[in-house]
């Protein structure tokens, strides 16, 4: 599907998307930034307005749309100041349950799809160690087969909804003698004995991202639990990771427009030496180099889109796009914050929250210097 093809029907979700985020974001965000935390309830309410999982199958209770709907969602928190929400809404609709939807059983799939849309069931998605971060083939946490059941034991590390998850997807070494082809996937309710979450992990910015530490002591997982085929984890990883790259791409792209939105404003009414800021070239011509990088990474943001919905989104292409897009973010964003000057640097001006909501983006979903090495590979071999 063409992002095109429904313009308007897109316009109106994006359009009833952005009122129900004032009203139901809006006044409370700055007290759960304070409280680095959002209410798990919160996640109820955008499922009750249906603004979760969109492009899940009707069948399991979602709306059926392209995957570009749910990535519109994502891009309009981002644009509006909520990056830690963009994330959080990232991991559960544009990750956990396309993982679900891709990989699970029918069983799977109506066991825990129509709670993910409704709010009921938070996701969250568990691969990175304290020993193992963007090496996703230095995990340690083991799954042992016990008769019917699985026994998981290990830990897991800076995890995003890892607070208030309901439903996990675990990376777990199933076959420790073959590396990455011993690794398989897990669907963890995380009421199960043997289950345990840290208190929140605080971190620079994206206050409203809870982010745990999560432990497994001899957790035991019925065999249905398994996603996918055993020892086929790693697989599923490389087969997913396309689309978290663009739903990161989407935090990035709209992040950025969001902040230059706020500086245009801020430039045209701040006065310095006689004249508003926005009349001197040097601000001129910044932030027109600004727009110019957010636009040509829009481009290849939308052509990335449109090739994942037809599945034709290459591992590389979408490296390049993390990498690309991340880094206009971060850097974009530092220009927009240098035109406040002083105020820029005070929590008073969103500007300040853009600006360090944006520093992980480079780390999380493959760090920049993995996302090169990704796409030299693609040119020099390993």
């Amino acid at each position: 599907m063409n992002m095109d093809i429904a313009s308007d029907e897109m316009t109106l979700f994006r359009d009833m998307a952005r009122r129900a985020f004032e009203q139901e974001i809006g006044p409370h965000f700055e007290t759960w930034e304070e409280n680095h935390l959002v209410p798990r309830e919160f996640w109820n309410t955008l499922g009750a307005a249906g603004l979760l999982c969109p492009d899940v199958d009707e069948a399991y209770g979602g709306a059926g749309t392209a995957p570009h709907v749910t990535l519109m969602l994502i891009e309009e928190l981002s644009r509006m100041g909520f990056g830690g929400i963009a994330t959080g809404y990232g991991i559960h609709s544009n990750i956990v349950a396309p993982y679900i939807s891709r990989h699970g059983t029918d069983e799977q799939k109506q066991q825990w799809l129509p709670k993910m849309v409704s709010g009921e069931a938070f996701g969250a998605l568990a691969m990175t160690e304290p020993g193992a971060g963007s090496d996703v083939q230095g995990i340690r946490t083991s799954a042992v087969r016990d008769g019917d059941e699985w026994i998981l034991n290990g830990s897991k590390i800076f995890i995003t909804n890892g607070i208030h998850a309901d439903i996990v997807v675990v990376a777990a070494i199933t076959d420790p003698g073959k590396g990455a082809k011993g690794t398989s996937l897990f669907l963890v309710d995380t009421t199960l004995p043997g289950f345990e979450k840290s208190r929140k992990i605080e971190k620079i910015g994206q206050h409203t991202s809870d982010t745990a530490q999560l432990f497994f002591q001899d957790v035991r997982l019925p065999a249905n639990a398994l996603l996918g085929e055993e020892n086929r984890g790693f697989v599923i990883m490389m087969e997913e990771l396309p689309r978290e790259r663009l739903g990161i791409a989407a935090q990035a792209v709209g992040a950025a427009e969001g902040a230059l939105d706020i500086t245009v404003d801020y430039v045209k009414e701040r006065k310095a030496f006689g004249q508003s800021i926005g009349e001197f070239q040097n601000t001129r011509f910044k932030l027109a180099d600004v727009k110019t990088q957010i636009g040509l990474n829009r481009a290849l943001y939308e052509q990335c889109a449109d090739e994942y919905a037809q599945d034709a989104l290459t591992a590389d292409k979408a490296a390049m796009l993390k990498l690309a897009s991340c880094e206009m973010q971060c850097s974009t964003i530092d220009d927009c914050l240098q035109l406040f000057g002083g105020y820029g640097y005070t929590v008073e001006y969103p500007i300040s929250r853009f600006y360090t909501d944006a520093r992980i983006q480079r780390i999380y979903g493959g760090s920049s210097e993995i996302m090169r090495e990704l796409v030299a590979r693609t040119m020099l071999g390993r």
